[in-house]
């Protein structure tokens, strides 16, 4: 499927024209602080990240979206699925997950769009469980995981960077 539609957000699939937005969100300091080890990425690394983005789609059917602000336009980061490879202990699996710049923060976006994932994820992608991965210290990102239904699953070390991870994990099936 290549959009989710929410009452507030459009979830799509990337298109070439988002680099300057999401190279935004990915300079903040605030926004990346939790991801790998902390640092902003320049335009050139956030180009890389999306081709990447876009190389999973075609690998695997699903995909992290763009986040879009249906009233706006703006573009306001990603949320969706991944295979989470930089976790070997609990492969087999798929993570959502979701990045948004800072202005959108406090607003129920990342929780709103999740949900729609989630239901993406069980309905069309046929799915049987999620996980979510957040480090250690994260709490927004944590409260996003239990408000959409997951449960914590274990705490372990992320071995790139030996940062401690929460897993949080829910199944779709009934």
């Amino acid at each position: 499927m290549d959009s989710l539609v929410t009452p507030r957000i459009l979830l799509r699939r990337w298109q070439d024209d988002d680099l300057d937005a999401f190279a935004a969100v990915c300079a903040q300091p605030e926004v990346m602080r939790w991801i790998r080890d902390g640092s902003v990425l320049d335009r050139e690394t956030t180009a890389e990240h999306l081709a990447a983005f876009r190389r999973h789609w075609e690998e695997h059917g699903f995909g992290l979206y763009a986040l879009v602000v249906r009233q706006t336009g703006e573009l306001a980061g990603f949320t969706g699925l991944a295979v989470p490879t930089f976790l070997p202990e609990i492969m087999p699996a798929v993570e959502i997950g979701w990045r948004l710049g800072r202005q959108h923060w406090g607003q129920g976006l990342a929780t709103e769009a999740a949900r729609a994932v989630v239901r993406h994820a069980r309905d069309e992608v046929g799915l049987k469980r999620l996980v979510s991965i957040h480090q250690v210290g994260n709490d927004a990102s944590a409260n996003v995981m239990i408000k959409i239904g997951m449960h914590l699953e274990r705490e372990t070390i992320e071995p790139r960077g030996g940062r401690p991870v929460r897993v949080y994990a829910m199944d779709l099936v009934d």
